[in-house]
């Protein structure tokens, strides 16, 4: 069968932004970039690659299949799927591909048992519950923990991590303290039998403004793809100078003209008051562009914003573009980034998710996932 697009819309992913944004989050040696989730839609092995050059020397994933994707592809880093190893297979390709499982819980430690290799330890990571309550260890589960570990000499945790809840709101900066102190203390505990193990809690906002929270094994996320924790807070300056990595574009479909009173789009939802253009762009809700933005977010196109119009269907949506006299069919309208003349400024992922109440990372991933990806 050939292979098919079902979009002529792209999304841009700008490598050498995303090197720069891992430069600015400091000491390669103490980041583990987290990439789980096809890199937040930016692409698994491409970003993976290129981190690696910029001088990773570990890498986060969500699950198992993707750790085994980046060995696959040559990459020799620690490696930790965050989801730990979820099936019988799981734990089997997490031994043989020398990832560091995680043990979120005490059937973690049987399972981990069963598949430990002969040659070598299984190096393990301990997922700590700090206050997120979902995976990990209580501090009063740690004398159990370590009695377990006990039995089993050849399982040898390397890696402590847990992750905060409200780092990036400065009105909980209580609870993160609290949290931070909880890890502190967990990791004392449990460094007394294992003095090697290293550190992981510092998440995007930590690694930006608490520099506390950085340990052995910083794990940004968000960050490195350009969005910023802080952003609509007092901190926002903290991640002023992160870069976007992707933008979006769509070709213009169809310039038309539209007399005073007449409507465009499902359900009327935008009727013209007075003579108007409007451009067709072949982007919708099946490629990531939410209906719900309808009549609420800009096109950037030839430069200049224009307002979206009309009711966003799955493959096309509308922009207004009566001030824009020279727009054409096969212009490129940008519906995330793109290059906006002086005065101008693009449409980015936080403005989006701010429209919809919701937060980049959702928007990034369903962009990233929806259409097709080129590199530069």
């Amino acid at each position: 069968m050939s292979a098919y697009t079902v979009t002529p819309s792209r999304c841009h992913i700008d490598l050498a932004a995303l090197r720069r944004n891992f430069a600015r989050l400091g000491d390669p040696a103490s980041i583990m970039p987290v990439i789980k989730s096809d890199a937040y839609g930016h692409g698994l092995l491409p970003v993976a690659r290129a981190l690696d050059q910029a001088g990773a020397r570990r890498f986060a994933v969500g699950t198992v299949s993707e750790g085994a994707a980046l060995r696959e592809a040559g990459l020799g880093q620690r490696i930790v799927p965050l989801l730990g190893a979820v099936s019988p297979e799981d734990w089997q390709a997490a031994v043989a591909l020398d990832l560091t499982p995680l043990l979120a819980d005490f059937e973690d430690i049987e399972k981990a048992a069963a598949c430990c290799p002969a040659d070598r330890p299984l190096r393990v990571a301990v997922k700590c519950e700090t206050g997120m309550n979902r995976l990990g260890f209580s501090a009063e589960d740690l004398p159990a923990l370590l009695e377990s570990l006990r039995r089993f000499p050849r399982i040898t945790p390397v890696l402590a991590l847990s992750h905060l809840s409200c780092a990036d709101m400065p009105e909980e900066d209580a609870y993160t303290q609290a949290q931070i102190e909880h890890f502190a203390a967990m990791c004392a505990v449990l460094r007394e039998t294992f003095p090697g193990i290293a550190r992981s809690l510092g998440n995007s906002p930590a690694a930006l403004g608490l520099p506390e929270t950085r340990y052995e094994a910083c794990r940004p996320g968000l960050a490195l793809y350009g969005g910023n924790s802080f952003a609509n807070t007092a901190r926002e300056a903290l991640g002023a100078d992160l870069e976007w990595v992707m933008s979006v574009s769509a070709p213009v479909l169809r310039v038309r003209r539209l007399r005073a009173g007449q409507s465009v789009s499902y359900g009327r939802s935008f009727t013209a008051p007075c003579e108007a253009t409007v451009a067709v762009v072949a982007a919708g809700y099946a490629t990531g562009f939410a209906r719900g933005l309808s009549n609420r977010i800009d096109l950037l196109i030839n430069g200049r914003r224009v307002p979206q119009v009309g009711r966003v269907c799955m493959g096309m949506v509308m922009a207004d573009v009566s001030a824009l006299p020279d727009v054409r069919t096969g212009d490129t309208a940008w519906i995330l980034g793109g290059p906006a003349a002086p005065g101008q400024r693009p449409v980015t992922a936080q403005e989006m998710a701010d429209e919809l109440g919701t937060i980049p990372y959702e928007i990034l991933c369903l962009m990233g996932s929806t259409n097709p990806r080129v590199y530069l």
